[in-house]
């Protein structure tokens, strides 16, 4: 048996995580796929919920922090007009 790639043609990785924003694997995963055991390959395919999560809260951290500043910007404008 096969274990096929999860690769969605998504190709873009995080820059925090590591992590493809479509297939959930690392750089080094997407390349030696090909050469990957059914094992090794099955085992990635179980850490994507857990890097989904990671991703996730990534996304959630950054948009905070981006909301946070564009907050301040305002308020920083408001007060000098």
């Amino acid at each position: 048996m096969t274990i096929q790639s999860p690769c969605i043609d998504i190709c873009k990785l995080d820059g925090k995580t590591g992590f493809c924003l479509g297939c959930l694997r690392t750089r080094d995963e997407i390349r030696a796929w090909k050469t990957m055991s059914d094992d090794m390959r099955l085992a990635v395919i179980k850490e994507r919920p857990g890097r989904e999560a990671i991703l996730k809260s990534e996304i959630e951290t950054e948009t905070e922090t981006e909301t946070a500043a564009q907050a301040a910007q305002t308020t920083s404008e408001t007060q000098t007009s």
